[in-house]
């Protein structure tokens, strides 16, 4: 069974988007995965097709309607779907490559686009959504964020991309960032490709790209190194 992707959204129109393209847009021609979008406003039943209404107990903006979404997420996804439901949500929990992974081993998601203030409580507690945030800041829904994390799992379905070592050595998969990369031509500007990428020396490539990894997460990341450096006292 190909992964398959339930968006549930009030702009259905924005998808595919920038997965109908490169590698996303390829698999999902060749039929790798597959996408299916649906109106949330299409389950409103009042002459209006209203799907939010003001916060209880007063405040700015709207709140999505738990009667509403619930319609919509049990049509898209009866009791016996394994897949797991997920709200795109800046209060959730930090989606990382881990995530990814296990999201691309699975059978799909059904992916609720937040908007407004946020979605009533009720119904993220009653149909068990998992809230998934894309990072420390806001945007105007969660249309953006679910292409960006289907990007992330689309990549990793298997064929989708021609040299699976390409996803192994990633930065992220092995807890550090990814090393430097150097191609043609041999001089740039003055600046040449490090001697040892040219010295056919296996052994010594893979030991500076190790370094070079270390390096980095140690200046950019800290808490990926902290993260990094524990496990490699586990193992010890």
């Amino acid at each position: 069974m190909a992964f398959k992707a339930t968006i549930l959204s009030l702009y259905p129109d924005m998808f595919p988007g920038p997965l109908g393209h490169s590698l996303s847009g390829r698999a999902l021609e060749k039929g790798l995965w597959e996408l299916e979008t649906r109106q949330i406003r299409d389950f409103a039943t009042d002459k209006h097709r209203s799907v939010d209404d003001t916060p209880a107990g007063g405040g700015a903006g709207m709140v999505l309607r738990a009667d509403v979404l619930a319609r919509a997420i049990d049509a898209a996804a009866p009791a016996d779907d394994p897949r797991p439901k997920l709200l795109m949500s800046p209060r959730g929990h930090p989606f990382n490559q881990a995530r990814a992974r296990e999201l691309a081993e699975g059978q799909g998601a059904v992916i609720v686009c937040g908007r407004f203030e946020g979605v009533d409580q009720r119904v993220i507690d009653s149909r068990g959504l998992e809230e998934i945030c894309i990072g420390d800041y806001i945007l105007s829904g969660g249309e953006i964020g679910a292409m960006t994390m289907l990007d992330a799992v689309v990549r990793l379905i298997p064929g989708v991309m021609g040299n699976k070592e390409s996803g192994d050595t990633e930065s992220f998969e092995t807890g550090l960032l990814e090393h430097p990369h150097y191609t043609r031509p041999a001089d740039f500007e003055g600046m040449p490709i490090p001697e040892v990428l040219t010295s056919g020396n296996h052994r010594k490539i893979h030991e500076w790209r190790m370094a070079e990894a270390e390096r980095l997460t140690r200046q950019r990341r800290p808490d990926l190194w902290e993260a990094y450096m524990a496990d490699e006292d586990d193992v010890d």
